[in-house]
């Protein structure tokens, strides 16, 4: 069977490329045709760019042609004779690169709702990895926090943040574009700057006393060093973003003094008992119920047909983008 994939050939170097590959399902698959699938373009850009520090997970895990993607939505065409739960003509998430048709393992795969746009659900993916940056936070009611970075996972954490009760929320990004992109809620402050000249600010309107917990969600190497000196002392860094270049990272110089803790989160990791069809689970719940929402993020819809020149311009201004999503529909 042919597959139109989004493929990364090289090192910045995008083609849209039809593939063959076996449709012959084992008892527990699925065969999938694509409906919607969303660009992580943190993660997707780094992947592109190709700049990776030896011995790190970047490097292992990203090898030439390379398939990106990870956020998809697709209509279930057939399935194994073993698979339970999943029907023909389901709408289904799943951890999938951006492939016109493939097939995957049923258990892998998430059912939407009714009342689940396909839109909606190609969120599932970072949804997960923002609850998990949520709870990693262990944060308790009342408590400062900053956020440092605003694309999508930043918008996201932000969101579940203001759900668990905290008390300030200090959403810093100097791009005025993805300032404006935050839900108006009482509380969040938005600091449209970088990490550095943070610092001062937020020294300024917490009388010096500093924050309780900050998210680095940018991935930046230079940023994490910003990002230990807005806390207090005891105070918690976590590290949502995972730089591909760490040897060009530093903690900052008053980790030790102050007693800081850095912690990283993973998106594959469980979490006390919060499995991710949990968290899938509770994402769109809060989605039914207005207490989350996705839709005014997504900026941009495409053909895949147009994905190298999608890439090319988020390369070179990723800031005027927030969701960027593949409408598979179009293909003929």
């Amino acid at each position: 069977m042919k597959s139109l994939n989004i493929v990364f050939t090289e090192k910045q170097k995008v083609e849209v490329l039809t593939e063959e590959f076996q449709a012959e399902l084992g008892r527990t698959e699925i065969l999938c045709k694509a409906i919607s699938s969303l660009v992580s373009t943190g993660t997707e850009l780094q992947c592109l760019r190709g700049v990776f520090d030896t011995g790190t997970n970047w490097e292992d895990w990203v090898k030439y042609p390379f398939h990106p993607g990870y956020s998809m939505v697709a209509e279930v065409l057939e399935v194994g004779m073993d698979v339970e739960g999943i029907r023909k003509g389901d709408r289904v998430f799943v951890i999938q690169s951006h492939n016109q048709f493939f097939k995957t393992e049923a258990r892998s795969a998430y059912v939407l709702p009714e009342g689940t746009s396909a839109e909606q659900g190609t969120w599932l993916s970072l949804a997960i990895t923002t609850q998990l940056g949520a709870r990693r936070t262990e944060l308790a009611l009342g408590e400062t926090v900053g956020i440092i970075g605003l694309g999508l996972l930043g918008q996201l954490v932000t969101q579940y943040l203001y759900l668990s009760g905290a008390k300030e929320i200090y959403a810093i990004d100097p791009a005025e574009s993805r300032q404006r992109m935050l839900r108006p809620r009482p509380g969040i402050i938005s600091l449209p700057m970088d990490a550095n000249n943070a610092i001062e600010e937020i020294k300024r309107r917490t009388n010096g006393r500093m924050l309780d917990v900050v998210l680095d969600v940018t991935g930046h190497p230079s940023v994490l060093a910003h990002a230990t000196r807005l806390v207090k002392p005891l105070g918690r860094v976590i590290l949502l973003g995972d730089t591909s270049t760490p040897s060009q990272q530093e903690m900052g110089r008053n980790v030790v003094s102050n007693s800081v803790s850095i912690q990283g989160i993973h998106a594959s990791m469980d979490y006390k008992g919060w499995n991710h069809p949990a968290m899938s689970d509770l994402f769109l719940s809060y989605l039914s119920q207005g207490r989350m929402e996705v839709d005014s993020l997504i900026t941009h819809r495409y053909s895949p047909i147009d994905a190298a020149s999608v890439y090319e311009s988020l390369v070179n201004n990723r800031s005027s983008a927030m969701g960027v999503l593949f409408d598979w529909t179009r293909l003929i």
